[in-house]
């Protein structure tokens, strides 16, 4: 139990990676009695798990931080002859080592007990994203007890690894949701100076330059069209050079065209395979290969990134082509969106106007159900709090949550998932009182701050929401319900952090006992 509330602390805690994953295999280790317990943590960009703490005697440290195992070794391992209980425990002989490659296996013998750990015994739990893949595996090693795990103790730590891997998504998702807002922050502030600069040429080097320090892209050109020639003629790059071979090679409208084609629109922009692109291309042309590839299902590969400049009419002003992504991964949705967005700015002060208004709609909205999104509602959170205990005010906190929305996503895809994402927001909007607001908080949960709301206040406006959720009649929402859990300030809580986490909590006993709608006892 210690180590369960440890880790499920972590879950709130405000610790950088690295020092979260340290503090989880100390949690793991010293609250099941193992000596080493290392932590493989999945590399996207390469498709394989590196060893980034160890929690033990430094000779396990030594041997292991650092190791990487590819995807394909641990499948060997992860195997369903080896699966117990949510774990995986290997016995000795059942695996040679020696042909895995490095290996930390612990001095000493096996006892004569049948259920004795023996040195060459393996004990790994997984760590899933919710969404099913794996985040990392822990390894675990040396039981104080000298004895092979139980069913019970495989039960407690494979609830410890869920509540890691939880610590560990929300880690990995706070730091992309703040190198977004860094991004779209950074691409504001080049944003405002745009309409000032008359050449173009200097509207597209700051262009270039933002692309390259604010969203992670090595390389980036941008071309204007000839409207005589029909040539996409650079105007400015950043990485690389006006006059690199990759640049000045001739490139025109009618075979990039072929390029531009829906099935590889994303966001906005064009990503395409290598091999797709090359096989529309014209044969025979000197084309550059990026530098910057990983490898596996999320790496990228030789991919071509293009993005379109286009005026009010929709006709082609030109192009962004963009490579080499820092991270060697494909670009995300939030990349790809605020790629986009920077793009139509620059295309908009080409011809003598701006598009600030999205970039700084989307520093607080959620682009997806134009609701206020995760950032504002930690601010207006905070603020209306305060505000409340400051003047003997009441605050409602409403979290929802999407029942049965994961099984609609999997059965017609995220396309509709979206969709009904946007029906919900919509629902919610349409049940707020005007004094209120609605956010979109994570995947499919979302929060309302109901202003000088009692109970009953809340229970209306969740009936309310229920109400028109049933009578929206769309399609895309059967089968979906929602949960809600509700709490306010000052009765229950009077602080932000707090009364979140009793909303939080409250939520959950909803969707547990399938009531629709809990308060806070």
């Amino acid at each position: 139990m210690r180590g369960l509330l440890e880790v499920t602390r972590l879950l709130r805690a405000p610790e950088e990676l690295p020092e979260l994953l340290a503090a989880i295999a100390r949690a793991i280790g010293e609250s099941l009695g193992y000596g080493t317990v290392a932590i493989n943590l999945y590399r996207p960009e390469w498709d394989d798990f590196c060893v980034t703490t160890v929690y033990g005697n430094e000779e396990a440290r030594e041997a292991l931080v650092g190791q990487v195992r590819r995807s394909d070794d641990w499948d060997r391992l992860l195997a369903p002859e080896f699966f117990r209980r949510g774990a995986y425990v290997i016995p000795s002989g059942a695996v040679d080592w020696a042909a895995m490659g490095t290996a930390y296996i612990p001095r000493g013998e096996r006892g004569r007990d049948p259920d004795a750990w023996d040195p060459e015994d393996a004990l790994f739990a997984p760590m899933r994203h919710q969404d099913g893949h794996l985040l990392g595996i822990i390894s675990l090693d040396e039981p104080a007890s000298g004895r092979r795990p139980t069913d019970e103790e495989l039960d407690v730590l494979v609830a410890l690894a869920d509540h890691a891997a939880l610590a560990v998504q929300a880690a990995q998702e706070a730091a992309q949701a703040a190198r977004h807002r860094r991004a779209l922050e950074e691409l504001l502030a080049v944003s405002s100076r745009l309409t000032g600069e008359a050449a173009a040429d200097e509207i597209l080097r700051r262009v270039c330059t933002a692309i390259r320090d604010a969203l992670g892209f090595q390389n980036v050109c941008a071309t204007l069209v000839d409207e005589e020639t029909g040539r996409l003629v650079p105007h400015a790059t950043a990485g690389w050079r006006l006059d690199d071979p990759a640049v000045v090679e001739p490139l025109y409208l009618h075979e990039v065209e072929p390029l531009l084609d829906r099935t590889f629109l994303r966001e906005g922009c064009y990503l395409l395979p290598n091999e797709e692109a090359r096989r529309r291309f014209p044969p025979g042309r000197a084309l550059y290969a990026s530098q910057l590839n990983g490898r596996g299902p999320w790496a990228w590969n030789r991919h071509w990134l293009l993005v379109p400049l286009r005026d009010g009419d929709g006709g082609l002003l030109g192009l962004i082509w963009v490579d080499d992504p820092d991270d060697r991964l494909l670009p995300s949705a939030d990349r790809l969106q605020a790629l986009r967005i920077f793009a139509n700015d620059a295309a908009a002060a080409l011809v003598s106007g701006r598009h600030l208004h999205e970039l700084r709609f989307l520093a607080d909205h959620d682009p997806l159900t134009r609701l206020l999104n995760r950032r504002a509602f930690v601010e207006r959170l905070d603020g209306e709090v305060a505000r409340a205990i400051r003047y003997g005010r009441s605050l409602g906190l409403v979290l929802a949550d999407l029942d049965g929305f994961k099984q609609l996503n999997d059965r017609f895809g995220h396309a509709t998932g979206d969709e009904a994402l946007q029906v919900f927001a919509g629902v919610l909007a349409r049940a707020l009182r005007k004094s209120d607001c609605a956010f979109r908080i994570g995947g499919d949960e979302f929060a309302m701050l109901l202003a000088e709301a009692s109970d009953d206040d809340a229970r209306e406006v969740v009936q309310r929401t229920q109400r028109l959720l049933e009578e929206a009649g769309d399609e895309r929402l059967a089968g979906v319900t929602a949960s809600f859990g509700c709490a306010s300030c000052p009765d229950d809580a009077t602080d932000a952090e707090a009364l979140f986490r009793l909303a939080d909590a409250a939520l959950y006993e909803a969707k547990r006992t399938g009531s629709g709608l809990h308060f806070v006892a």
